[in-house]
């Protein structure tokens, strides 16, 4: 058996609402691995708890009990206790992830944000730039753009931009929100077409989708929450058919 790229054990996330003292279960003892070069996407209704598994693996929220292990190059890291020095070394160049919304710093552009992203990871200034350009061509980003502060895009640009900076020099596990939620038809293949690169280039990934027609088209691996439990985990077209009416009512 392949040894996986990620590996999730008995993750459980709260939240409490202070005002009331009401303690919300986001995560309740979730379990999954992700192989290297798989695509495992989550689906599930809004609240099932998709994007606060993607978070305490990339650890902006930190798990109240759990195990995430990450096999880097240099062998496999907890990252549920790691230090934050070398947590944000490793998001440079191992693990990745793209939310719904572009957050890049004051005043700076696609080109310099896409390749800043590069230079994270390990890439010379020369092919950093060169990865930038042909990323933000690639994903259909006007050249007479990439110098514009990235806060006066539109929200399509926007996504394309997030994305662009996730995926140049790709680390060895990218995590995706909802990555594609903004664009329109055309854009949307573009990025489409991008996201189905990874599996080529040995990139494993772990993302969030709410359309069921991308996670046929994407996915080698399907799971399925609901009130932060893992549902459902095998073939896209197996769960997908056992699920399917739950999953249409969002989609």
């Amino acid at each position: 058996m392949t040894t996986p790229i990620l590996s999730v054990t008995g993750l459980h996330k709260t939240f409490t609402l202070h005002a009331t003292g009401r303690v919300i279960t986001s995560l309740d003892g979730v379990a999954l691995d992700v192989g290297p070069g798989e695509h495992v996407a989550v689906a599930g209704a809004s609240g099932a708890g998709k994007s606060s598994l993607l978070r305490c693996v990339y650890r902006t929220y930190l798990p109240d009990a759990g195990r995430v292990t990450l096999r880097t190059g240099s062998g496999p890291v907890e990252l549920t206790t790691l230090p934050d020095r070398q947590l944000a070394r490793l998001r440079g160049r191992e693990i990745g992830y793209v939310a719904q919304f572009l957050a890049a710093p004051p005043r700076t552009g696609p080109l310099q944000h896409v390749r800043t992203a590069a230079r994270r990871r390990g890439l010379e200034a020369d092919a950093a730039e060169d990865a930038a350009v042909g990323t933000l061509r690639r994903l259909g980003i006007d050249e007479p753009l990439w110098a514009v502060d990235c806060s006066v895009l539109s929200g399509g640009e926007r996504q394309r931009v997030n994305l662009a900076a996730g995926i140049v020099s790709p680390p060895r596990l990218l995590l995706l929100d909802e990555p594609v939620s903004a664009l329109d038809p055309g854009n949307r293949e573009r990025a489409l077409a991008e996201i189905d690169t990874l599996a080529r280039r040995e990139v494993s990934v772990l993302a969030v989708y709410h359309d069921m027609r991308i996670i046929r088209r994407l996915a080698t691996r399907a799971v399925v929450m609901d009130r932060g439990r893992v549902l459902a985990d095998g073939s896209p077209e197996t769960i997908l058919a056992q699920h399917h009416t739950a999953l249409e009512e969002v989609a």
